[in-house]
């Protein structure tokens, strides 16, 4: 295998494939990145055995063969290279690789390539496609509420649906569920319900706002899921068990509903969380015409401030996770929000108030008076 190519350019697409380097597998091949060169073409692979990443480019004088090689170090190596000229070659008697830009010389050793697993096609042409703008939007929307616990492996991933002009995706770790539903503008061919890990969902969002796309290809074949956006092909796996029914943890009536201008009450939650650390919670003190937002921390301090807000009732105060409601209020977007409450006991819900279709639903923490 031997190739030329451009540093800055290698540089950002080995940057995408290192992505899904392993670094905790016991199959030593995992921490590798996979060079294939075929003709002109150069491919990049990795992965973790839950997370496939493969990127394509074109490289000059080239020899065909393929080599794994350690996917930090090849990095960081080739970050450090002081020019834009840039080659490598496979040298089959010393097992390494050479790798040289300008003055600067680097061999590298290999890892066994019968090890490194076989990652799957790209969608096909006529696979489902989607808007990459909307599909990125409601990522950057929802993925944050899937749950971080790997004993509920039903709950660390996104359920994603497309059905003709709809596109729906849904987010829970048990203490808050995030809904976005967005209508495309146009019906699409092909349909799609998937749980798949939020991680996945969230390089794919990575990926794909920084290659410029217009669209996104999927195919979702038994276990796992493809995209395909431009010339990075991402794999995953799919999340195993059901996925809870939403729309069952959704109550049906609320005892208030307060329209509230996000960004106000948004950086007065960000400036109270400061002081909620070590598990305290966020206090909300409901009253006539008003809210007051506070916070304690025993041994670091106390904050509170008020500011108006159309309530009307028997005043009570609730407690919440600060991180989780602030989420909620961040990934809601829209000038306007909708608060529904019911009780100090009763999850609340955060709601676009501008029928953008987000829901947040978040449970309460008991407060000890």
């Amino acid at each position: 295998m031997k190739l030329s190519v451009s540093r800055e350019t290698f540089l950002a697409k080995l940057g995408v494939a290192v992505r899904g380097v392993s670094t905790r597998s016991a199959i030593q091949t995992l921490a590798g990145v996979h060079l294939r060169v075929s003709g002109t073409t150069l491919e990049l692979e990795a992965t973790d055995m839950e997370l496939g990443v493969r990127v394509s480019l074109e490289a000059n004088d080239t020899t065909d063969g393929s080599v794994v090689i350690p996917g930090r170090l090849l990095l960081d190596v080739v970050r450090s290279l002081p020019r834009d000229d840039l080659s490598l070659e496979y040298r089959s008697t010393q097992q390494d690789v050479e790798v040289v830009s300008g003055g600067a010389v680097f061999h590298l050793r290999t890892l066994p390539p019968e090890d490194f697993p076989k990652l799957p096609d790209p969608p096909p042409d006529d696979s489902l496609k989607v808007p990459a703008g909307a599909f990125v939007e409601v990522i950057g929307r929802v993925a944050r509420s899937a749950s971080r616990d790997e004993t509920r492996p039903h709950l660390t991933g996104v359920l994603v649906t497309v059905n003709g002009s709809e596109l729906r995706m849904v987010a829970t770790d048990s203490y808050r569920l995030s809904v976005k539903e967005t209508n495309l503008s146009e019906a699409l061919t092909g349909s799609l319900e998937a749980n798949v890990p939020a991680r996945t969902l969230q390089e794919l969002a990575r990926v794909a706002s920084s290659a410029e796309v217009d669209e996104i290809r999927v195919a979702a074949r038994e276990n796992q899921v493809v995209f395909a956006v431009g010339d990075t092909m991402l794999s995953s796996r799919l999340v195993e068990g059901r996925f809870p029914n939403y729309q069952q943890l959704l109550p049906e009536s609320y005892e208030h509903e307060l329209r509230i201008e996000r960004a106000e009450i948004l950086e007065v939650v960000r400036r109270m969380s400061l002081l909620a650390q070590k598990n305290a919670p966020l206090r909300l003190a409901f009253s006539e015409g008003a809210l007051e937002v506070s916070a304690q921390t025993p041994d670091v301090g106390e904050a509170s401030e008020s500011l108006p807000v159309p309530f009307k009732g028997e005043p009570f105060e609730i407690g919440f996770n600060p991180e989780f409601f602030r989420d909620g209020l961040e990934s809601a977007e829209s000038d306007e929000l909708v608060l529904k409450l019911i009780s100090p006991l009763r999850p609340g819900l955060i709601q676009s108030g501008d029928e953008g279709g987000f829901l947040y639903l978040v449970m309460p923490i008991r407060l000890n008076v």
